[in-house]
């Protein structure tokens, strides 16, 4: 199906949409007005409901009182129980017009229930006369009651004389209504109609004039129809030429533009370079004065201090020259070892490092200052909280294509909330000293590194924590 005949059927399904709302509104606007006859008619039939129900009541007690049988007093029952019933339903056709009147009818209601109880009493006590007496009162209430029947009935006719005499206006003004909506369809049908037949021939008024430009020559103009049927295909056939030499003069421009924003580049990336230069001078003077004075501690007789000073030195000297290119496993081991010197100062006895390595692995080459950020975050929170310190376990194992690199601390451990948060690379607070590395950092420089996803697991279950790394020996770029 193309497009045009597309338009066709819309054309179709509007009117048929049209036809069908006005359908819908006058079905709805019949059954509103049938579900309001049948209300007054309820409440007519509920009315007379009454009178039946109290005949049927003084029919039932006068049977009984002329034959008193258990299966004459069991009908009686049963006709005062649906006298009763009655009296309920009569309560929700209570308005401001029946109010006083539908409150006289229920004291009637009462009135008669009241006494057939006691003419039935006073037959059971064999008290024939005041049982008659009672049973003529009750055939007068009977009476009354179907006389307010009436007269609420009249009342009721009274009261929904403007409803009816509502519908026939509404009846008048339906035809009216009709009428204007048959010129209203009618309207929106011939402005449908001339919309319609626009959108087919406008576009063919556009593509030939299009064609005449083309024809003398002028290819700088956009061929442009506004149409989503088989006539756009024509006209983006007429632009295609005009198109290539526009993107031509375009190409042309954007490599331009590339050429200057790379000479632009340049000039900043050369300013960084400076800047970068300029922010290592602090701490480079800083690692100078360390070696100073470990020189000094050393002459001064104080040789852990000197040894202590040199590891500090050197693992600022790691810092400053290894951050942007790759080191082997034994540069890191190294300074690995740098670190746990330091943090031995510290805790004494308290910290126990244990290494098993594999010599035949310390040549693969991993990102600088991977292991130290991972060994300082198991001194911080597996040894340092505990009073009687910790142990931690450096593994490094040959296995074929991969070397497995495992840290182990026996601390508290991790929760799992957080090692998710760790291996989405999500950041996260922690107390405690830092490098300002991080663990998030590692997991995301690794991942980048090697250009694999599950370079880096944490296994941590209870108790103790292990980083287990799967290095690949050789580096797949991507």
């Amino acid at each position: 199906m193309n497009k045009i005949q597309k338009k066709i059927w819309m054309l179709a399904a509007v009117v048929l949409f049209i036809m069908a709302a006005i359908w819908i509104t006058l079905t709805f606007y019949n059954q509103k007005t049938q579900n309001k006859y049948n209300d007054i008619l309820q409440r007519y039939l509920q009315m007379n409901e009454v009178t039946t129900a109290s005949q049927q009541l003084i029919t039932d007690l006068n049977n009984y009182l002329l034959i008193p049988t258990p299966a004459n007093l069991e009908r009686l029952n049963g006709s005062k129980e649906d006298f009763r019933k009655s009296k309920y339903k009569i309560t929700s056709l209570r308005n401001s017009e029946n109010d006083f009147a539908l409150t006289n009818y229920k004291n009637l209601i009462d009135s008669l229930i009241e006494t057939t109880d006691r003419s039935i009493m006073y037959k059971s006590e064999n008290e024939a006369e005041a049982s008659a007496k009672e049973f003529s009162e009750a055939t007068r209430i009977s009476k009354y009651i179907s006389e307010m029947t009436l007269t609420l009935i009249d009342t009721e006719l009274k009261t929904y004389d403007r409803f009816y005499r509502q519908i026939i206006e509404q009846s008048a003004d339906l035809k009216k209504l009709g009428i204007w909506l048959l010129l209203l369809i009618t309207f929106l049908l011939l402005l449908l109609t001339y919309w319609f037949s626009l959108s087919i021939t406008r576009p063919v008024q556009k593509l030939t004039q299009a064609a005449n430009e083309l024809s003398k020559g002028r290819f700088d103009l956009e061929i442009k129809v506004d149409s989503n049927d088989e006539i756009s295909f024509l006209a983006e056939t007429f632009d295609r030429m005009r198109i290539n030499i526009n993107n031509l003069i375009s190409e042309i421009q954007q490599k331009a533009q590339l050429e200057h924003e790379l000479q632009q580049s340049k000039l900043l990336l050369k300013e960084s370079q400076l800047r970068g230069l300029q922010s290592q001078i602090n701490p480079h003077f800083l690692f100078n004065t360390l070696n100073t004075l470990s020189k000094k501690a050393y002459l001064d007789g104080s040789e852990e201090t000197s040894d202590l000073l040199v590891s500090v030195a050197g693992l600022l000297r790691y810092n400053l020259k290894r951050m942007d290119k790759p080191v082997t496993l034994n540069e890191e081991l190294v300074v690995l070892r740098q670190y746990m010197d330091i943090q031995k100062a510290r805790f004494t006895d308290r910290l126990h490092l244990y290494m098993d390595i594999d010599e035949s692995c310390l040549d693969v080459q991993i990102p600088g200052l991977t292991l130290q950020p991972i060994i300082e975050n198991a001194v911080i929170h597996g040894v340092e909280p505990r009073e009687e310190g910790g142990s931690i376990l450096v593994r490094i194992l040959d296995e074929g294509d991969f070397v497995r690199i495992e840290i182990a601390d026996d601390g508290p451990g991790i929760p799992s909330t957080k090692i998710k948060q760790i291996l989405q690379e999500n950041d996260f607070q922690t107390d405690g000293e830092s490098t300002g590395i991080g663990f998030v950092n590692v997991v995301k420089r690794l991942r980048l590194f090697y250009s694999l996803e599950d370079v880096l697991a944490i296994e941590s279950k209870g108790k103790g924590t292990t980083v287990v790394m799967k290095i690949p020996k050789t580096r797949r770029i991507e």
